[in-house]
């Protein structure tokens, strides 16, 4: 009898050491912290799991243990891309629960006033997962843009620049779909009403404030620009917009030039874009305008200017008159300053 007791005293003891073996080693495995450092871990579209473990193993103090609760939980062929948040202290369970779910924070893609689809494609895929060529391509779908109210020279309106949040591992589509959903609430109600009291459409209030944007960087003066652009553009006058000019030139060299001046000869090129020589509004914008601009065109400065100057006073403003005499009076002062610099 007292023989037998050993026995079973033996074989308890045997089962509760392998126990506490088994717990030590499930512990280790699902609830010891594996997570070494605070990080943010990328994991792109069609990842297989050899590649997420390279991945990840640079976040972990093992792999071992995160591979063996990865396949438990099924996770290794239900890999989710995105952009996750690692904590420092994560066990493999959270880890693996937090992958699993696909729960990835969006982020802020943002972006200024792009001058060409190739520029800001280079913007964009510096933020997600898409790269620039499949967002090039998109951005030039000409089916795309006639089907929602664009064409070929207007297109690029449909990109307003600002902050949009959204999920790192967006595709080239589900960007543009997004910015013209964007679009969209941007020209609410009260901006269409007051595009339509100026007899503009919204991509015509787009080409003027491009104009605009590029007239002035200085933006307490963009409502009284936007209202001279108008004021030619009522009375059927020329706009006679330098910017338009260096856009025309650039167009036609295929690439940006550095150009400071416009130079009377620079008048005569023969392009749409020229707003010398042609009356009326160009076929599109000849960049991207930021907000400020757009709404300097919607809520203009009420006056009589017709002509601008840069202004000797004040570098990076202008100066205003509404008669050409006027306007020759700052053009000579204008004219004896850049001579002065040597420019």
């Amino acid at each position: 009898m007292i023989k037998k007791k050993h026995i079973f005293l033996a074989l308890a003891i045997v089962v509760i050491g392998f126990s506490s073996i088994l717990g030590i080693l499930y512990y280790q495995k699902i609830l010891k912290p594996n997570v070494a450092k605070n990080g943010i871990l990328l994991i792109p579209s069609n990842t297989d799991y050899d590649e997420l473990e390279k991945l990840v193993r640079p976040f972990l103090k093992r792999t071992s243990g995160f591979r063996w609760v990865a396949k438990k939980k099924n996770y290794t062929s239900n890999i989710k891309a995105g952009r996750y948040t690692l904590t420092e202290g994560m066990n493999n369970n959270e880890l693996v629960n937090l992958l699993r779910s696909g729960r990835q924070e969006p982020i802020q893609v943002t972006f200024n006033n792009q001058d060409s689809f190739e520029k800001l494609a280079g913007r964009i895929a510096q933020q997600i997962e898409a790269d620039s060529l499949s967002l090039l391509k998109v951005f030039k779908d000409e089916k795309f843009a006639t089907e929602n109210g664009f064409d070929k020279a207007n297109a690029l309106s449909m990109y307003i620049p600002n902050s949009y949040e959204m999920y790192w591992n967006t595709n080239a589509s589900q960007f543009q779909n997004k910015m013209l959903t964007e679009y969209k609430r941007f020209w609410n109600t009260d901006r269409k009403a007051k595009a339509k009291a100026l007899n503009l459409t919204p991509n015509q209030v787009m080409t003027i404030a491009s104009i605009v944007h590029k007239e002035t960087a200085h933006i307490p003066e963009r409502k009284i620009v936007a209202g001279l652009y108008l004021n030619r553009y009522k009375n059927k006058w020329p706009l006679q917009a330098d910017p338009t000019i260096i856009f025309a030139h650039n167009l036609r060299a295929g690439k940006d030039l550095k150009i400071k001046r416009v130079y009377l000869k620079m008048l005569e090129i023969d392009s749409p874009y020229n707003t010398y020589k042609n009356q009326g509004l160009p076929p599109g914008p000849i960049g991207m305008p930021d907000i400020s601009a757009i709404d300097a065109v919607l809520n203009p400065a009420s006056h009589n200017y017709y002509y601008m100057c840069a202004s000797v006073a004040k570098p990076g403003t202008h100066v205003f008159a509404k008669t050409n005499a006027q306007h020759e009076v700052n053009s000579r002062k204008y004219q004896r300053w850049v001579a002065k610099q040597g420019y």
